[in-house]
């Protein structure tokens, strides 16, 4: 088995669009996704663009996908790596895609001097939960999480 792990680049807009929509409906929300391919060119490839994309290929074909992001810890004085999204098609997993990922994204985050490398997990889902803590990764418990967005976030911004 041939794994390799490449950064994204823009003519993998379409086939990173395909993996969000497949990862949604694993997790029970396709509904929610409103991301198009160009939206994907402008946010991870355009000048601006604060995201950044990897693909995992076996043997030279597109297998899963992560994206992430430098953040900021005022507590550390230092950057953080947020993971928001990490997919392995179904048939591939098992394979050690996943961990060759994480781990491909913990070593960048050890290059550029990261205190931290963060990701969400849904609460119900006990195969990813089981798989992370596998590796040594812990649930942050005391933290609550709060979003605001659509309405209510241009609501508030115009208040």
């Amino acid at each position: 088995m041939n794994l390799h792990i490449r950064p994204a680049h823009p003519n993998d807009a379409p086939q990173i669009l395909a993996f969000i929509s497949q990862l949604a409906e694993y997790e029970k929300a396709l509904h929610e996704v409103k991301a198009r391919v160009a939206d994907l060119e402008q946010s991870l490839f355009g000048e601006q663009a604060s995201a950044r994309a990897l693909i995992c290929l076996k043997d030279a074909q597109p297998i899963g996908f992560a994206v992430y992001f430098f953040s900021y810890s005022t507590w550390l004085g230092r950057n953080g790596l947020y993971l928001e999204d990490l997919y392995i098609s179904p048939e591939h997993r098992g394979c050690g895609a996943g961990k060759l990922m994480l781990k491909h994204l913990a070593r960048e985050a050890c290059a550029k001097g990261c205190g931290r490398f963060e990701w969400s997990v849904l609460d119900w889902n006990e195969p990813a939960i089981e798989f992370y803590q596998s590796m040594g990764a812990r649930p942050q418990a005391e933290w609550v999480r709060y979003r605001m967005d659509g309405d209510t976030l241009e609501s508030f911004a115009q208040s």
